[in-house]
């Protein structure tokens, strides 16, 4: 199937351009999922991950996919495989973004990479995104985007054909147990307009694409991460946050966040209920 999907890479290079206002009703959303005490006003910062709930493609109904994103082939390369799921992302930061302020990210897809895995082919797109506020680049990110096909209709693993990680330490300075419900997914969904089903649609979740139950956002535990590793450094600035995800999550049991300081941040990750690696990801402060 590789030499199929070669000419993916014709969409590397391609690029794309928004604008939008750093709206605080986002914020306040996302704040609200997050049970914060405090919300932000208007000349606040953004915060490390809130720039997430701007700039998904709002595409009309009739140009959405089966799996509810956008139909491929426009910005995303066509690819064949069925499921789509959010590998990781590489983040500096260079200044905050401001909320009230115009933002304008430019997006531009960088590599198409073809592999063959444990799992069958892979197809990942790493998307280089620039965020700036109006007083000039604010954030810089790569993000990871991992196509692949669904499991056997006869697999018998619990993780819906992910394969297995590595056990994760115990040696954590910080822990947090997170109890997922539909709710959470949901409410996420809706701040960060993702109409993936795998997130809300459990009939289709696990009939069309085999997994257990409603799948825990990528960036969702990308940012508990980063809000464990902010609560626990308090008045520090991020400069990176890498994050790499190994194993989905599900609605069906709690999970947990934990890290420990580092010489320059903290290493981070995200354990499956059964004390595997779900996520790893490390935070460097200024």
């Amino acid at each position: 199937m590789a030499d199929n999907l070669e000419a993916l890479k014709e969409w590397i290079g391609k690029t794309e351009v928004a604008e939008e206002r750093a709206s605080v009703g986002r914020i306040h959303g996302l704040a609200a999922l997050l049970d914060k005490p405090e919300v932000p006003e208007e000349g606040d910062p953004v915060g490390p991950m809130g720039h997430w709930c701007y700039f998904m493609p709002r595409v009309p109904a009739s140009k959405i996919g089966a799996d509810g994103h956008p139909a491929r082939g426009g910005f995303m390369p066509p690819v064949p495989l069925p499921r789509r799921m959010f590998g990781g992302f590489r983040a500096t930061y260079h200044k905050p973004l401001i909320l009230g302020e115009m933002m304008q990210r430019e997006a531009r897809i960088a590599n198409v990479q073809i592999k063959e895995g444990r799992t069958g082919t892979l197809v990942i797109c790493t998307v280089h995104h620039e965020f700036s506020g109006e007083n000039g680049l604010a954030l810089e990110e790569d993000h990871d985007y991992v196509y692949r096909g669904n499991p056997p209709a006869d697999s018998s693993d619990s993780t819906g054909g992910s394969g297995k990680t590595a056990m994760a330490p115990t040696d954590h300075a910080w822990r947090r147990e997170i109890t997922p419900n539909p709710v959470m997914l949901f409410r996420y969904s809706a701040v960060t307009f993702n109409g993936h089903r795998i997130h809300y649609d459990r009939k289709y979740v696990t009939e069309v694409e085999g997994y257990p139950a409603l799948v825990v956002h990528g960036p969702l535990i990308a940012t508990l991460l980063a809000e464990l590793a902010i609560d626990n450094n308090p008045g520090r600035e991020f400069r990176r946050f890498d994050f790499q995800a190994r194993a989905p999550l599900f609605d069906n049991a709690p999970f947990t966040v934990a890290g420990k300081p580092t010489e320059d941040g903290c290493s981070l990750w995200s354990t499956t209920p059964g004390g595997s690696y779900s996520a790893r990801a490390t935070a460097v402060f200024a």
